[in-house]
């Protein structure tokens, strides 16, 4: 995990100050843009393993920020928020963002979120294994999905999410468990990151591959 570089894109100086001190002291070398565009260019030119980008920005928004980004290549995005509303997170997912936190947060939360990230995104590949379940295929060498023949673009975490459920074909598995499996948390907090990236899925892949079972969780079930 040494040696990695992140960006982070946020305008609050005092922020910006308290994130960047905390990952460096985690080890990475860090990389600081103050706007919009300053975020796409640092990224650009320097192909961070990661990105930590607050929502509002000057010049234009973190969304645009994400869009741009992913444009070009996949990096992790770590989403800052000051507004808790689901809209904004939803859209923030689309986009391409694998996470968010809400302001304020704790520098140490945010250090363990992007610790987790960049073990999902370059966790090891399963070897030249195909999973089929009904018309959904998942060939976990490339880590590409498809559904009816159609390729699926997903983030890291939507595909470790779709990858846990369906090596568990038919199982109702908790928010709770799919934190801790999937994101590593080991508080029961943040079950709505759940449910949003259950919404990210299902509009990707089809709303019938995923059965939500009120007050305990969620089932992928390929016909």
């Amino acid at each position: 995990m040494k040696n990695r570089r992140i960006l982070v894109v946020e305008d609050d100086p005092a922020i910006a100050g308290s994130v960047v001190a905390r990952l460096r002291a985690e080890g990475f070398s860090v990389d600081h843009a103050a706007s919009g565009p300053a975020g796409v260019e640092l990224a650009a030119r320097l192909d961070p393993d990661l990105i930590v980008l607050d929502l509002m920005l000057p010049g234009f928004d973190g969304l645009e920020v994400c869009r741009r980004v992913q444009a070009r290549r996949h990096v992790p995005v770590l989403m800052l928020t000051a507004r808790d509303d689901e809209n904004d997170l939803l859209v923030g997912l689309a986009v391409g963002a694998d996470d968010y936190l809400t302001k304020p947060f704790s520098v140490r939360v945010l250090a363990a979120r992007v610790h987790a990230l960049l073990r999902r995104a370059s966790g090891a590949r399963a070897a030249d294994a195909v999973l089929s379940l009904g018309t959904l295929q998942i060939n976990k060498n490339e880590r590409r999905v498809r559904r009816d023949g159609v390729e699926a673009h997903l983030t890291p975490t939507e595909y470790d999410l779709l990858i846990y459920l369906a090596e568990r074909h038919r199982s109702v598995l908790s928010r709770e468990r799919l934190l801790a499996e999937v994101w590593g948390w080991a508080q029961g907090c943040g079950t709505r990151t759940v449910d949003s990236h259950i919404k990210a899925l299902r509009r990707k892949l089809g709303a019938d591959l995923f059965r939500t079972v009120h007050g305990v969780g969620y089932a992928l079930e390929a016909t």
